[in-house]
């Protein structure tokens, strides 16, 4: 499904559901998000599913969050049909 996505406002994108309480956490079908692709990617390659639990279970939590201000700065700058690569955090590699 196409549409706006509730992070990064950009349009016309290709949008997925984000739980924003992780199923593994408890998380239901009415704790979702409708984000675009390369901001869910990049959101679970920042954070644990338990960190996105206690503190980012928002959509305005991950917005006021300053590693997702960072990236938002960037993505607003891309056009939608461009797929963006994300990496883990060095913090997130060492969390099993």
């Amino acid at each position: 499904m196409e549409g706006t996505c509730e992070l990064c406002h950009r349009q016309n994108t290709i949008l997925t559901k984000h739980h924003l309480l992780p199923r593994e956490e408890g998380g239901k079908e009415e704790h979702i998000a409708l984000i675009c692709e390369d901001c869910h990617k990049h959101i679970h390659a920042l954070y644990t599913n338990k960190e996105l639990a206690i503190r980012l279970n928002t959509i305005d939590a991950l917005l006021q969050d300053e590693k997702i201000k960072k990236y938002l700065k960037f993505i607003c700058k891309q056009p939608a049909s461009k797929k963006v690569r994300s990496r883990k955090s060095k913090e997130r590699r060492k969390v099993r």
